[in-house]
């Protein structure tokens, strides 16, 4: 029976051309496979800065069109968002008067 990773990532022991008792460059590999293929907060942030950075848009419109360019529904990526990404949201919302003004969301400039 194959490994549910394995088959999630279309990876084969055979196709990773390593010695079966190599099992640290296996997990290794399968670790960096992993990575490659799953969306991670840190992934997900950088994406989104990339974003704003070249559409020149706040964090809010970027994140709609990560979401859109990705097929992703966007309260799918509540768990990506990191502490950073979040103040940098509230931010923009608060500028945007989404949100009510508050002195705690206020970035350092």
């Amino acid at each position: 029976m194959p490994n549910i990773l394995e088959s999630l990532l279309e990876i084969k022991i055979e196709n990773m051309k390593l010695d079966p008792p190599d099992l640290e460059k296996y997990n290794e590999q399968l670790e960096k496979e992993i990575n490659e293929k799953f969306l991670t907060p840190s992934k997900f942030s950088l994406e989104i800065e990339n974003i704003v950075v070249e559409e020149k848009c706040n964090y809010i419109d970027a994140i709609i069109m990560f979401c859109e360019q990705n097929d992703i529904e966007i309260e799918s990526v509540t768990k990506l968002i990191s502490k950073p990404l979040k103040d940098r949201l509230k931010y923009d919302a608060m500028n945007l008067n989404f949100m009510k003004k508050t002195s705690k969301a206020k970035l350092p400039i």
